[in-house]
């Protein structure tokens, strides 16, 4: 079976993590891709990471480790793998209040007063088999059982607009979703025509709020923002902005011991928290903005 290979090391500074990135583009073999991400575990610790289609030279990591004061690299080997065929044989639906997140070969398993929602198995990240999502639907549930009624509904960093589409399943007014990753939206866009929404949900790229259409559209009564920690934390005074008065927010993609933190930069500015919900290590916050 063909074979890939991953090398992966860590270090502590953002701009030593950049340079480092840039420098394993000069290896040889060459690799394939190459990614640099902050670890949300609040240590400030940087990941630095190439993937290759050919066994890499270990003299030459072990040199730019030392070199970028970065931690040994860890080699491991990939096989390879039907990705799509794997996640259609391990992702079984979720059910997230009055919502059936599924994949086509689930089809027949639609419980009957559902609101269903079909993700492909090729395009599974953010289905609602992560607790961020999960628990992002179970709050929209809550919202719409105690009689909301989204009239403005914002998704930032939409990945696969999942949230943006239960919203549209089941209140009359379009909904728009943007997302920063070309490639996430054209995901959303996939997702959004399979499921007959593409008359109600629009996708934007953008970063953040950062898009006209977005702009035209607010104040928002309700946004959803399944991201990260830093990046919600930065999103706060947009949010403020964007929201209407008395509008809510429903933010995820946060570790229990980061909601403290979320909670706080929030609060400054006038958006107050309603509740908060657990599903494993990640928790959702509902707020509100001020009247």
């Amino acid at each position: 079976m063909p074979t890939t290979y991953t090398a992966f090391t860590k270090l502590a500074e953002k701009a030593q993590a950049d340079a480092l990135g840039e420098a394993l583009e000069g290896l040889e073999p060459e690799p394939t891709g190459i990614g640099v991400f902050e670890i949300e575990d609040g240590s400030g610790t940087w990941e630095v990471g190439g993937y290759f289609l050919e066994e890499p030279n270990e003299v030459e990591l072990a040199l730019l480790a030392a070199a970028y004061d970065a931690k040994p690299f860890v080699v491991s080997e990939v096989p390879d793998t039907d990705w799509v065929d794997k996640v259609r044989r391990e992702l079984t639906p979720v059910e997230a209040g009055r919502f059936f997140v599924y994949g086509s070969h689930d089809a027949d398993k639609i419980p009957e007063g559902s609101e269903p929602l079909l993700i492909e198995a090729a395009m599974a990240f953010g289905t609602g088999h992560h607790g961020t999502t999960q628990g992002c639907l179970e709050a929209l549930d809550r919202l719409a059982s105690a009689g909301m009624v989204g009239r403005n509904v914002a998704d930032i960093g939409c990945g696969t607009a999942v949230l943006g589409m239960a919203a549209a399943r089941i209140w009359p007014e379009p909904v728009i979703v943007s997302d920063i990753d070309e490639v996430a939206v054209e995901v959303a866009e996939a997702n959004v025509r399979a499921n007959n929404l593409s008359d109600k949900v629009t996708c934007v790229e953008a970063a953040g709020f950062g898009h006209e259409a977005l702009a035209a559209r607010a104040p928002y009564d309700l946004v959803f923002a399944n991201i990260l920690k830093q990046p919600l934390i930065d999103l706060a005074p947009d949010m403020a902005s964007h929201l209407a008065p008395g509008g809510k927010a429903i933010l995820s993609g946060i570790l229990t011991r980061q909601a403290d933190e979320v909670i706080a930069a929030y609060a400054e500015q006038g958006i107050s928290l309603d509740r908060q919900d657990v599903i494993g290590d990640w928790v959702t916050l509902t707020l509100a903005k001020s009247e």
